[in-house]
Order: C-alpha cells, then sequence, then structure tokens
C-alpha cells in the first residue's frame, strides 16, 4: 500500500469544517400518502419500512442498536473494527466511499481511520434532518474528505453518478446493518446489481449481512423487553397521524416480532387489538381485531447463501469474515 499523504489541519479548519449542502431527492409527502393508502388498501395490510425513519424514528433505532439484546450493530462493529486494515488493503488509495441507508455514521469511521487517502464520502439516507446532523459532524471529524450527503430512498435513487464524484476514483459501495434482509430474494438480487451499477466494473461493496441462528437469539433481538422496538414500530402511525393527517389510536395497535422459519425471516407487524376503522387523509381503512398491519421482513441467510445470491446480481466474493458465535457476517466483493 503506497504511504498515506499527511494532512496538516488547524484547529479552525476542524471547527469550520462542514459537509457539503445535502441533495435532496426525495421522497415526498405525496409519494408518502400514495404507498400509505396502497399498503392500507391490500388484502394483507402493509406499511413500507423506509418510513420509519423520519428523525425520531431514526433516534429509535440508534437507542435500539444499544441494547444488549440488539447483537447487529455491536457484532458488526466489532469485526469492522478488527479487520479495518484488511479492508482498506482491499480498497486501495483515493477511493470513494458511498454508504447505502447511512443512519447515524457510526461504522463508517473505523473504515475511514483506517483507508489510504480516502477521496470522498457519498452517505445516503432518506432521513434528510437526521443525514444533515451526522455528516456535518463526520466532516468536522475528517475535514481532508468530501462529505456529499445525498437524502433520499436509496432503492430507487441509485442514479447518483454526478453527485458521487470523479468517475476516476474507485468506487466502493458500503451497506452495513444486514439492511439487504429488508428486501425479498429477487428484490436483493435487483438491489446489489443497482448498486453494481453504482460502482461501475471492477468497484466493490462492503456489505454486513445477519445469519441464521437460534430461533431464541432472533425473537429476543426484535422484541425488547424495554419496548424500544416497539415504538420504533408505532412510531410509523405517529407519522402518518403528523404528516398525513392520520387518525391511529396507538393503544389499539400492538408490536409483534414472530420469526417465519419457512421464509428465513423475523417479520414485524402491528396488530389491532380491536374492530375499528382508522382514516388516513380522508380514506377510511377498516380493521376486525387481530388483523395486522405488516411493516417490515428481516431475512436471515448462511454465507453460502448470501455469496449466491450476490453471484446473482454479479458480484463475485473477495472476502468474508464472521465473529466466533456465528451471529453476523460481513462480505467484501467486487463487481464483475
Amino acid at each position: 500500500m503506497d504511504s498515506p499523504v499527511s494532512v496538516t489541519m488547524t484547529k479552525a479548519d476542524v471547527d469550520q469544517a462542514t459537509a457539503h449542502p445535502v441533495q435532496h431527492l426525495g421522497p415526498d409527502l405525496a409519494d408518502f400518502l400514495d404507498e400509505v393508502w396502497a399498503g392500507l388498501g391490500q388484502a394483507q395490510k402493509t406499511l413500507p419500512s423506509k418510513f420509519f425513519y423520519d428523525e425520531i424514528g431514526s433516534k429509535l433505532f440508534d437507542e435500539i442498536t444499544q441494547l444488549d439484546q440488539y447483537y447487529p450493530t455491536r457484532t458488526e462493529t466489532d469485526l469492522l473494527g478488527a479487520h479495518a486494515g484488511t479492508i482498506a488493503s482491499l480498497m486501495g488509495p483515493w477511493a470513494t466511499l458511498v454508504e447505502f441507508g447511512a443512519g447515524s455514521l457510526i461504522k463508517i469511521r473505523n473504515l475511514l481511520v483506517a483507508m489510504d487517502r480516502p477521496k470522498a464520502f457519498v452517505p445516503i439516507d432518506i432521513s434528510k434532518e437526521h443525514l444533515i446532523e451526522s455528516a456535518d459532524q463526520l466532516a468536522r471529524e475528517f475535514p481532508h474528505i468530501q462529505v456529499r450527503p445525498v437524502a433520499a430512498d436509496f432503492a430507487s435513487a441509485l442514479d447518483i453518478g454526478a453527485l458521487v464524484g470523479d468517475s476516476r476514483s474507485k468506487r466502493i459501495g458500503f451497506f452495513p446493518g444486514s439492511t439487504i434482509g429488508n428486501f425479498s430474494y429477487p428484490g436483493a438480487v435487483k438491489l446489489l446489481g443497482a448498486i453494481g451499477g453504482v460502482v461501475g466494473c471492477g468497484g466493490d461493496l462492503l456489505i454486513g449481512v445477519d445469519l441464521k441462528k437460534d430461533n431464541e437469539i432472533l425473537l429476543d433481538a426484535y422484541n425488547d423487553c424495554q419496548g424500544v422496538t416497539a415504538d420504533f414500530n408505532r412510531n410509523l402511525l405517529v407519522r402518518i397521524n403528523r404528516e398525513l393527517d392520520g387518525d391511529f389510536d396507538l393503544g389499539t395497535f400492538r408490536h409483534h416480532a414472530p420469526y417465519n422459519a419457512i421464509e428465513g425471516r423475523i417479520e414485524m407487524h402491528l396488530i389491532s387489538v380491536t374492530d375499528q376503522t382508522v382514516n388516513v387523509a380522508g380514506k377510511d381503512f377498516t380493521f376486525i381485531e387481530g388483523e395486522s398491519i405488516h411493516t417490515e421482513n428481516s431475512y436471515k441467510y448462511g454465507v453460502e447463501e448470501f455469496l449466491n445470491l450476490a453471484g446473482e446480481a454479479g458480484f463475485d466474493p473477495m472476502r468474508t469474515w464472521t465473529d466466533s458465535e456465528d451471529l453476523f457476517s460481513i462480505h467484501y466483493l467486487r463487481a464483475r
């Protein structure tokens, strides 16, 4: 590896450093309403999990990641820290990183410290306010790196070539948190194929994937006794009430997150505890007692199972790391 370039920054430089102005690519309020109406109109009512992440929802998720029983964030962060040097060697110098579903930008720090002269960092997240706050903080910590935040649903706004920056800089995707598990197998293949288009031929992807494991570990992680995950789940209804003039009574919906062994996924639901009618922006939706709104899936994979999926999407495996308890995996892939 080439020797890192020494960058001298004054305290004033660090204090004044901020991210580039955020690029906003949606979704907007009309998109939100359309998807809520469509989802609640189905026989199995659904709500898109991407709308969990307003500013409040993002902070609730940060609380979830600190819970003892929620192993994914802790385990993935430890893996990234333990293998940051090797990962940085695979990335090479002067790379541009693009993080999909960036959140609070905690995990990227291990990589930025280890990398050889990273050129730019493009965090993409649907929660604009949370993204601005996190990106500005990161820019102050790494003032020699261009931080170019993009507020967008990364799954539908991947035509971001001009925002990523210099096409001569190697592009590397970073997709942590096992967010890939929120997509069905065909949806995951399609999404990874689109990410391959962002990083380009010969570009790389570092991705975190939750592994299949004992059911009790999974159930404890998604049904915490503190009720933080339940609050996170119900916050979607709070957001609909606030932004779409809904009248959900939060006390009449309970959180439920079983493991579907046939599908290999945790399913998040909000279950109506009574017969009721809910209005959203002038449209009524009727619930019977025990009826659920399916809010999220979180698919779990075996290592080979995931690598087969990545292969279908056009990626070749370079390295895979798992923790000693086989709870979580990270994969370094290269686009064909």
